[in-house]
């Protein structure tokens, strides 16, 4: 039986369950049922609080007994007295203690009985009123867990996964860390959905990729796909550290004392030559996309240069070859949540999406747009489909242009060359701002002005061949939008946002947990110029990832660099770019060598994702000039600074 007629079957199966258990635990006392939405009928300030230890089945810490994860639940009292169950929304994040959640760094707090007090973010307020339960599980090796930290590996999977058995009823808890006192999950139904951003997405999409039963859908919010591509470019070192590195700074007191061993496999399994190594395969989520049961929303920041796009995307597609149910939002922000840009839209939605996937509510979430799209700032629109239909890969190709150092960008195959020496000091946004003039740490490429809107939605890739002149070289290769605009300033440190005093409400307040959260704004920059999608790439893993290799001198190597995602429509009057280079500054680490690299113009191209294909170009360059634009220097964000970053909170 084909994938797709599988998971179609299997999603029918699973709405007739749902539509069955509504019927006999119907909507909330006091809901409308016409309207199909669950209402806060139910007291926040008397739900349950309680704290579970769920045994994990391993033994990570190495102390003779199996570790522990802490779940902290916070759900309404009323469902279980009245006899009914009730759906879970779990976020499993190794941040609760160490950095916080969310834009106000917010961190879990206590009782004198160990039971949670301030649950951070809004969604115990919101959704605990509405009938669901909240947990909020410390991944292994984190705040109240046993076990070790291991980055995205098996414990931390096993540990987020192995309390959805619980809820399920297949795995086993007790009421404390160390006692033999157990305790059931009588009062949910087990349909759980897992949301979070960052390092907690990437939880998400890891215990999706087992096919645990009982998980109906996940939202990940600037999430990891594969482990390998945060710490690596197709062989380039995108920072300087390490898993390791990443384990020491969210692990508890326990894990820190008693987790060398796992540090030390984390330090020796990923080795900064950007070899892909048997580490690597372990915390690669895409390969198992096929068991991916749950249905996937997903919002990313289309200038996210931390948990980069190229995560989002692969996903995407590996989701969409194996018929996975998908949403998605793309904002022109960094690393960024949506409740932080778009808040009343995202609840609303998440409200909808939650409703439809836990509860079993026929609100037509599931026929609307798939995806949302910000254009420009705070400016959104849909798609039915994503990438629309009519979506082809379109090949162009950069040739010499009038000007030395200036090229064009089209559809006919070039000749020639064009030599660029690799200056670690300078990356992309130096790159643009000197488009129109020759430079010697770049190659440059523009189509004629465009005399129609030109759209890419999906993923790009740039087939180079290149002549080193010594015997280690990285490449980057970045699409632009050569034109002005006012787009969100990424580049900030709030990346794109500005946090404001005032406050609104989302859902109940304690006094120990606010429902209030600080506005935001928008934080916009007017530019020359939009640097929207990028790829780097160690030269010397042109013919595998598995084990780089030193370059010869002089020997012409071919290497495809993957483009990250995205959704950019260069519009009339603009030109599109496309820049080949070295060292992206603080965006990839330099080589041990700085090579002059000679490109060969007519082995080179770019396989762009255009709506329309290759008619739509011709479109929309016919009858522009192709004279190079008078040398000027542009204006743009300021250089992006990622020193330092982790898929943060």
């Amino acid at each position: 039986m084909p994938t797709r007629m599988r998971f179609t079957i299997r999603r029918t199966l699973a709405t007739a369950a749902v539509a069955a258990l509504a019927a006999v635990f119907p909507a909330p006392s006091g809901a409308h049922a016409a309207s199909r939405e669950s209402r806060p009928v139910y007291s926040y300030a008397h739900a349950v609080r309680e704290a579970v230890w769920v045994d994990t089945g391993l033994d990570a810490d190495g102390d003779g007994r199996t570790d522990r994860v802490a779940a902290d639940i916070v759900r309404p009292s009323e469902p279980a007295r009245q006899g009914r169950k009730v759906p879970v929304i779990m976020d499993a994040s190794p941040y609760y203690s160490c950095c916080g959640r969310g834009n106000e760094s917010q961190r879990k707090t206590y009782d004198a009985q160990g039971r949670v007090v301030r649950m951070p973010l809004f969604y115990d307020n919101y959704f605990v009123p509405r009938g669901y339960a909240f947990v909020g599980v410390d991944l292994t090796g984190t705040n109240r867990s046993d076990g070790c930290v291991d980055v995205g590996g098996r414990a931390e999977i096993q540990s987020a996964k192995a309390v959805i058995d619980w809820l399920n009823g297949r795995a086993r808890a007790y009421t404390s860390r160390t006692g033999s006192r157990t305790v059931g999950a009588g009062w949910t139904n087990g349909r759980t959905g897992m949301i979070g951003k960052s390092w907690d997405g990437t939880i998400a999409n890891g215990v999706a990729a087992t096919g645990v039963r009982g998980l109906r859908t996940i939202v990940p919010i600037s999430a990891i796909s594969s482990w390998y591509d945060y710490y690596f470019a197709q062989g380039a070192p995108l920072y300087d550290g390490g898993p390791d590195e990443l384990a020491g700074y969210v692990e508890n007191d326990a894990a820190h004392a008693h987790c060398a061993a796992v540090r030390k496999e984390l330090a020796d399994g990923s080795p900064r030559s950007g070899d892909w190594t048997p580490l690597w395969t372990g915390r690669d989520y895409v390969k198992d996309a096929a068991e991916v049961r749950a249905s996937v929303f997903l919002a990313h920041g289309m200038q996210d240069l931390n948990v980069r796009t190229k995560h989002f995307g692969q996903w995407w597609d590996a989701l969409a070859a194996h018929g996975v149910q998908r949403k998605i939002w793309l904002s022109q922000t960094g690393h960024v949540d949506p409740f932080d840009y778009r808040r009343g839209a995202w609840v609303d939605t998440l409200h909808r999406w939650f409703d439809h996937e836990l509860l079993g509510y026929d609100n037509g979430v599931d026929r609307e747009p798939m995806a949302d799209i910000e254009r420009h700032p705070d400016q959104w629109v849909t798609s039915r489909a994503w990438p629309p239909h009519g979506t082809r890969t379109t090949t162009l190709r950069p040739a010499a242009g009038a000007r030395a150092g200036v090229g064009t960008l089209g559809l006919r195959p070039a000749t020639g060359t064009e030599t660029f020496t690799d200056d670690p000091a300078l990356g992309e946004t130096d790159w643009a701002a000197r488009l129109t003039t020759p430079t010697p740490e770049k190659a440059g490429f523009l189509t004629a002005p465009l005399g129609r809107d030109l759209r890419l939605s999906g993923s790009s890739r740039v087939t180079v061949t290149v002549t080193p002149t010594t015997t280690s070289a990285h490449l980057s290769a970045v699409l632009v939008d050569l034109g002005p605009d006012t787009v969100r300033d990424y580049a900030d440190a709030a990346e794109g946002i500005t946090t404001l005093t005032g406050r609104t409400c989302w859902g109940e307040s304690t006094a120990g947990d606010s429902a209030c959260f600080k506005k935001t704004a928008a934080r916009t920059v007017r530019t020359d110029y939009t640097v929207f999608s990028r790829g780097w790439a160690d030269l010397g893993h042109h013919a595998s990832l598995r084990r780089g290799v030193p370059l010869t001198p002089g020997e012409a190597v071919t290497m495809t660099l993957d483009l990250a995602a995205t959704d950019h429509v260069v519009p009339r009057g603009h030109r599109l770019a496309l820049v080949v280079a070295g060292t992206d500054k603080d965006l990839i680490d330099p080589p041990s060598t700085r090579p002059a690299l000679t490109l060969d113009l007519a082995r080179t191209s770019a396989r762009l994702p255009l709506t329309g294909g290759t008619a739509a170009f011709t479109r929309a360059t016919a009858g522009g000039t192709t004279a190079a634009p008078a040398p000027r220097r542009l204006t743009g964000v300021g250089t992006p600074d990622l020193t330092g970053h982790l898929p943060a909170p």
